[in-house]
């Protein structure tokens, strides 16, 4: 690995913060961690853009909060996904595909 940061294309955060939640509730550090860690280090989403797409997701109701503790017993806010974002991590995991896809299609006979 060169350490070189991996930018994300834009609207991937919220596919990756949704696919992380569906497993199970999680804060917001172990979001972070969580994605790191599936990416093989890949991936670092940074807290300033984390936050903002936790916030927004909320909003659109493709999540909820609530607080309780962390693992070292510190209070933290646990996001979950709800039926509303079950459905859109659905929708956009499919697009997802497609673009990769037809990506990959250009690359390989360009």
């Amino acid at each position: 690995m060169t350490g070189k940061r991996i930018d994300l294309p834009q609207g991937t955060l919220d596919l990756l913060i949704l696919r992380t939640v569906a497993l199970e509730p999680q804060h917001g550090w172990a979001i972070s961690e969580r994605i790191h860690q599936i990416s093989s280090k890949v991936l670092q989403v940074q807290q300033g853009s984390l936050y903002p797409a936790l916030h927004r997701l909320e909003r659109r109701g493709w999540i909820k909060s609530r607080w309780g503790a962390s693992e070292n017993n510190r209070r933290a806010k646990y996001y979950e996904l709800t039926f509303s974002g079950r459905k859109q991590l659905e929708a956009e995991k499919t697009e997802w595909e497609k673009l990769t896809a037809a990506v990959a299609q250009v690359l390989e006979s360009a």
